[in-house]
């Protein structure tokens, strides 16, 4: 007998709009019965060894958050060796996750690095206007991100802070244990646990509903779609990687997934199956109501309120333009109309970088040197795009949903 599954979760795979011709292209068909229920067990599930952690951090018998939490940041920054007599629970969680798993190839981890800083910024407007926007068509999981204030703070904060942990994540050796992608992925784990905790004890939160807040089906959606959606966008748009880049980049997911407290079977092996996991996992929160164009329309005009250093008032408009351009080549008509935004928007800044990202993507390959000076320029782009978003104001990761954690 099948377990039960939460009402949100649809009675077949929906269509996933963008996903669904990299589906196709790579023979991944739809979920079978059994990925199927799988998928909607998996909205019901959370992060057990964190959960647990948080559970014992909030108690009494620990003293609260207000002595936890402190101890949490110092085994963070400089290991749990650190804590002076540190409590069992710190010592058991930590001493898990502090050593790397056997089947972690640092090389592949480095290439990864490095592969997603040379993309540059048109792997990060995929993230922006194709993953995040696109993603609330999911809305199970926008009732957790409105209850943690995500109208109030605004998508640029949301999205900046999103960006800095990606920044750190393929920083170099930022993935090594206490390194900055380490912290970062770990501070984000944490944040999960206190708002699902936080969130899924609101008197207004149907479980039967919506399952679990930040639940694992919803985890497995987001990492991929942070970490190997920016290739999937920029290949279409002239950014053509190596087969070696793409495996690489699903290696470090499945790293940054193990860490941040995604179960194993939710853990891609490899490029082809990151896409499988997205494609399966969209199929099933898929789901778009008012909330998708509640967080998508602020989305969309944030751009005119971004900070340039000249001309603002045109650049903005011209930065609006651009990133609709992007998202209604990949989401198509039905699904801008579901966020609220313009139907058909032509396609004009995917077209005019295709032979740009093309012809640098030749360059890149074939000039001695090539690959570093493409990974050097693209993280500075990377960071001025940051700055973009929220000026000189440092991102400060998990700020945006402070109110629940």
């Amino acid at each position: 007998m099948n377990s039960p599954v939460p009402l949100r979760h649809p009675a077949t795979p929906r269509k996933v709009p963008g996903l669904r011709a990299f589906a196709v292209l790579l023979n991944i068909g739809t979920p079978d019965a059994r990925e199927w229920q799988a998928l909607g067990e998996a909205l019901l599930v959370g992060d057990e060894p964190m959960d647990r952690l948080v559970e014992w951090m909030s108690g009494a018998s620990a003293g609260g958050l207000a002595i936890t939490r402190p101890m949490f940041e110092q085994a963070l920054r400089e290991g749990i060796s650190s804590v002076p007599d540190a409590p069992e629970p710190l010592r058991e969680f930590f001493g898990r996750y502090e050593t790397a798993p056997d089947w972690v190839d640092w090389p592949t981890i480095r290439r990864a690095e490095r592969v997603f800083r040379m993309g540059g910024i048109d792997g990060l407007y995929i993230a922006r206007d194709v993953a995040l926007l696109g993603g609330y068509l999911a809305s199970g999981f926008n009732k957790t991100l409105i209850r943690t204030g995500a109208l109030e703070k605004g998508p640029a904060k949301r999205f900046a802070e999103t960006l800095q942990w990606a920044l750190d994540v393929t920083s170099d050796e930022g993935m090594r244990p206490l390194g900055a992608g380490y912290r970062a992925t770990m501070q984000v784990r944490l944040i999960h646990a206190l708002v699902r905790k936080h969130v899924s004890a609101q008197p207004d939160w149907d479980s039967a509903e919506w399952g679990l807040p930040i639940n694992q089906t919803d985890m497995a959606a987001t990492l991929v779609g942070a970490l190997v959606s920016p290739f999937l966008g920029a290949m279409p748009m002239g950014v053509v990687p190596a087969r070696g880049d793409l495996e690489a980049a699903a290696h470090l997911t499945r790293y940054v997934g193990w860490l941040i407290g995604v179960r194993d079977e939710w853990l891609p092996t490899g490029f082809r199956d990151s896409v499988r996991i997205l494609y399966h996992c969209m199929t099933a929160i898929t789901n778009p109501d008012e909330t998708s164009a509640q967080l998508a329309m602020p989305m969309a005009d944030d751009p005119l309120r971004w900070h340039y250093p000249n001309l603002a008032g045109l650049r903005g408009r011209i930065a609006r333009a651009q990133h609709l351009s992007i998202a209604s080549l990949f989401l198509g008509p039905a699904s801008m109309r579901q966020l609220g935004l313009p139907a058909t928007v032509p396609p004009w800044y995917p077209l005019a970088r295709l032979p740009v990202n093309l012809v640098r993507s030749a360059l890149t390959r074939l000039l001695p040197g090539g690959v570093e000076r493409a990974a050097i320029q693209g993280r500075r782009r990377q960071e001025q795009f940051l700055r973009t978003l929220i000026g000189d104001a440092p991102a400060v990761i998990g700020e945006s949903a402070r109110s629940a954690a």
